[in-house]
């Protein structure tokens, strides 16, 4: 439908593929539906080899980007991280948090385990990732974003490979009315990391939304209106999507939400609700061809936090 290539691009990223097999699958299984443009992968969780052949497969015939989802809170590193672990596994983002705004990260720990991941993620893909971001938003932080932004302009130099800019403006945020405290957070969260990846000359979003609570209360499916408008330039969103299943259970708190975000977008109001945004799924590197035929789009400058 000639149409359809007329409406602004965005991409739709689920985060957490590798976690377990009820959430890979059902990545897996949007990506082919045509309900998401991305994943992020946790390379360091139990699910990554097993389901690292199956997305190479959905990829191979429903293009999507694939990204690492560094992860430096509660499951197993990848390194020895002195300094990070406790009890053989990494800390929660509670302990995690305060540490790093106070800028006491041991900063070769950080390093390595970013090196770690990246190097299960490409033993299995065989390719740098298309982007990277953080499982809790934790390359946002103090001492990982100076990791991620050094590892990048190192390992994989020429800019190729996009970083999550989680920067919104407040005014936007409050206009939205969704976790807003949680939203101004993350936002001046990522500041730091914007001014980095700028400087360094690597290729980021603008426009970022999906946070919220994953409480009961408010339908997914109101929230996820909220998340598609009034975007920037760049807009990417992310979401949660999977199945309970007993691995799920074993290894992180965030379940049943996940359910309802699946139900959702393998449904046919989240199709309605696109078109209805005048918008359409799209790779990272669809957004910035688009920005020179966008109309008068608005700039983007200006516990568990998913």
């Amino acid at each position: 439908m000639p149409d359809f290539f007329l409406r602004r691009p965005i991409v739709l990223c689920a985060d957490d593929f590798g976690l377990a097999p009820g959430v890979s699958d059902a990545i897996a299984e949007l990506i082919v539906a045509g309900r998401l443009s991305a994943t992020s992968c946790m390379s360091n969780c139990g699910d990554w080899r097993r389901g690292a052949a199956i997305l190479r497969e959905t990829v191979a015939s429903h293009p999507a980007d694939v990204g690492l989802h560094l992860t430096l809170t509660d499951h197993a590193p990848l390194s020895p991280a002195r300094g990070l672990v406790h009890g053989g596994h990494l800390p929660a983002l509670s302990r995690l948090l305060p540490r790093a705004l106070a800028r006491g990260l041991p900063a070769a720990a950080v390093r390595d385990e970013l090196r770690a991941q990246l190097d299960a993620f490409e033993d299995l893909w065989s390719a740098p990732p298309d982007y990277i971001d953080g499982h809790q938003h934790v390359h946002l932080l103090p001492t990982v974003r100076e990791a991620v932004v050094d590892e990048l302009r190192r390992r994989y130099p020429g800019g190729k490979v996009w970083v999550r800019d989680c920067v919104e403006p407040a005014a936007r945020c409050v206009r939205r009315g969704v976790s807003v405290p949680k939203a101004l957070f993350i936002s001046q969260l990522g500041r730091g990391l914007r001014r980095l990846g700028r400087e360094a000359g690597l290729p980021m979003n603008e426009g970022f939304s999906g946070l919220h609570e994953f409480a009961a209360g408010r339908p997914f499916r109101e929230r996820m209106q909220a998340f598609l408008s009034g975007l920037g330039t760049r807009p990417m969103v992310h979401v949660h999507p999977g199945r309970v299943d007993a691995a799920l259970l074993a290894c992180d708190s965030l379940t049943s939400p996940r359910e309802a975000e699946l139900t959702y977008l393998a449904g046919d109001e989240f199709a309605a609700d696109l078109a209805a945004a005048d918008l359409r799924l799209a790779r990272f590197s669809e957004l910035s061809a688009h920005i020179g035929k966008a109309s008068s789009a608005p700039s983007a400058s200006g516990g568990s936090i998913r």
